[in-house]
Parts: structure tokens; sequence; C-alpha cells
């Protein structure tokens, strides 16, 4: 099913304007579930999954009615019940963008996507709750631990299914909630990076070699340039397309791969997508062997939406976007709640972004 498959719930009926109770894991009943899925379900079951770095998801078991076409379990994100991560998750509007995405742009896109059941935000504290289709038996892919050749080039040509049919489209410049690096934007990020830098730092250092330590320090008074030299039509972007964020087929079944958390979609650079997955996604030596080749398929593959890149340029794009990933290891380190396991996933994502630029030498293309 692709991202046209949305649910009307969402793409008609979004409780923009009402007030559900469902915003604590404690107010999600069987209830309030069958008011929004239209039918008299039962919860039989519940678990908490995912790292949760900015939101809180749910996977509900359910008994269902005959015949009503409504599966066995549901996907419940919720906002989350840290302070630090759901101050940043306001404050970036994260919860706002992801309810708009599935309501607003999954339908006009071929990506797989999960099918949205009901959305609602509301604007006066922020709260949200979505219910997706739980994609199991899919599996979740694994930051930590990097994926293989395989796995990289799927991700990597899913990603035409984002960007091209929308590449170019003068319409999203219209779509306020898609997030954007201009002028303006970039002298935030920059001061945002000296904010956090000496945190940043301060923790992850250690993870890296003198080499990256310096190439992270001088990029901080290039990035507005960097910002500027991006040439590529803008387009739909995801914002955090990584192993953690796809479920891929299992050995039980589901799509080839599915994505998830789509609570920084924005308008830019598809090359930045690209070269973010593919900096952290496989370790350095397998991305080292496959990148030129998939940048190049991943091009190819745009041709099925009437869209044709120069395979220079978009190497060059992709070799300058492999900053994309420093700076969210930097800035996104030091806004969300801090774990063991947030720790080891900022400390890969840190190193490999890190080696990527240095491999590519993008540096010497700002």
């Amino acid at each position: 099913m692709s991202g046209r498959a949305v649910s009307s719930a969402v793409t008609s009926g979004t409780s923009w304007g009402l007030r559900s109770s469902a915003m604590t894991p404690e107010a999600i009943t069987s209830e309030w579930l069958g008011t929004v899925l239209g039918a008299d379900v039962r919860i039989t079951a519940d678990e908490r999954i995912g790292d949760g770095l900015v939101g809180m998801n749910l996977r509900l078991a359910l008994e269902v009615p005959a015949n009503s076409g409504l599966p066995a379990s549901v996907i419940v994100k919720l906002p989350s019940p840290d302070p630090t991560s759901r101050a940043t998750g306001v404050a970036l509007r994260n919860y706002e963008r992801e309810v708009k995405f599935y309501a607003e742009i999954a339908p006009t896109v071929d990506i797989r996507v999960a099918r949205c059941y009901h959305g609602e935000w509301h604007a006066a504290d922020h709260d949200f709750a979505l219910v997706l289709e739980d994609l199991s038996p899919a599996r979740q892919g694994n930051q930590l631990t990097g994926c293989g050749a395989q796995h990289a080039r799927t991700a990597v040509l899913e990603l035409a299914r984002l960007h091209g049919p929308r590449w170019g489209d003068p319409a999203l410049d219209d779509v306020e909630f898609l997030q954007r690096r201009g002028a303006a934007e970039a002298e935030q990020l920059a001061m945002l990076w000296g904010m956090f830098l000496p945190g940043f730092l301060g923790t992850f250092a250690r993870y890296l070699d003198v080499e990256g330590i310096a190439l992270i320090e001088r990029f901080g008074a290039r990035m507005v340039d960097w910002v500027a030299g991006h040439t590529l039509p803008p387009t739909v972007t995801h914002g955090d397309y990584r192993l953690d964020n796809l479920m891929f087929a299992s050995e039980h079944g589901g799509s080839p791969v599915a994505t998830v958390d789509w609570q920084t979609p924005g308008h830019g650079a598809a090359s930045g997508d690209v070269s973010y997955f593919l900096g952290a996604g496989p370790l350095p030596e397998v991305r080292r062997e496959i990148e030129r080749e998939l940048v190049h398929d991943y091009g190819q593959a745009l041709d099925g939406y009437g869209v044709q890149v120069d395979d220079g340029e978009l190497w060059q794009q992709y070799c300058r976007d492999s900053y994309g990933g420093i700076i969210m290891a930097v800035v996104a380190s030091q806004i969300v709640g801090v774990s063991e396991r947030s720790e080891a996933m900022f400390a890969a994502m840190a190193t490999r972004h890190v080696r990527h630029a240095l491999d590519v030498g993008a540096e010497r293309l700002i």
C-alpha cells in the first residue's frame, strides 16, 4: 500500500477542533478506540515499543468484530512522558507535523507508510494522538548494528517513491508546516550549533578521532554557505530517514520496507535523505563499496516520475549533504531525553557521519 491509501479518518475527519481524552496511555481505553475506529473493539494487551526519543509508541492487541475489516493490532503514538522530550516535540512542531503529514502529504506520494486510522493535534497545548497500522511482522532496522548492502539498496530506492511524485512541485511552497532551510533558517541553525556543540563534544568527543573533531569544529563557521549551496529542486523529504525509522520484511512477511516516524517532514533537497541514510545506515566499509553505484541507481529510479537528474550534480549534492547527519547528531543529542541507548545511537551516528564526510571530501564542496 502506498501513501495514497491513507484512511479517510485523517484525510477528512481529523479532530482539529475536538478534544479527545486519549493523550496519555491511561486514557487509551477500548471505548475511546472503538469511537475513533467506528466499531466495538476491545483492547486485550498493550506494550510500549521503540525508543520514544520524542514521542511514545504503544502496540495494542485488539479483539474486533468479525468482518469489520479492522486489524488485530494497532500502533498508537502519543506525546512523550519525558518533560525534556515533550518540550522538544512541541518546540520543533514534531507532533503537529506528523499528524498533518498523514492528513495532507501521505496521500500524494508513493512511499510505503503505515495506514492512519485516526489523527488529532491541538494547537492550545500541542497534545496529539495517532492510531496507525501495525506493520508487523516486518522488523525495525537497528541504527546501532547497521545494515547490509541489500537492505541499504531497498531503503535508498524506496526514497524515489517519496521524492519523485512531488519533485519541484510549486504547490509545496504553500504547505506551511513542512520544514525548510533557507537563509533565515541557516542562521538559526548556526546559532543552535554554537549553543550545543560544547555539550555534544563533552559527551561524544571520546568516540571521535582528532581528525573528526577538527572537521566538526570547522563546520560551524561554514554552515550558512553549506545551506546556500543546495542546487536540486526541492521536494518532500523525510528528515530523519534512518534504520530505526524503517520496517523491513521478515521471514514472516511484511512490505520490503515501510517508513515510520514522520515528525520532521520537509520541503528541500532529496539528496539530504539519501546521504543521511547511507552515512550511518550501512557500516562505513559497506557504504564505501556501494554508495556511488547506489546513488546513481536512485537517480535512475526517479526517471519513473519523469525526473531527470544530472548524475554528477546528484553525487556532488549527496557528498555535501553528509554534513546533515553531523548536524543531527550534534543538535538532536542535546535536546532529547538521555538514555543508554540514545547515547549509543548518537555516538554511532556521529562517528559514521563524520567518517562519511571525510571519505567523500565534503568540506571542499562547501
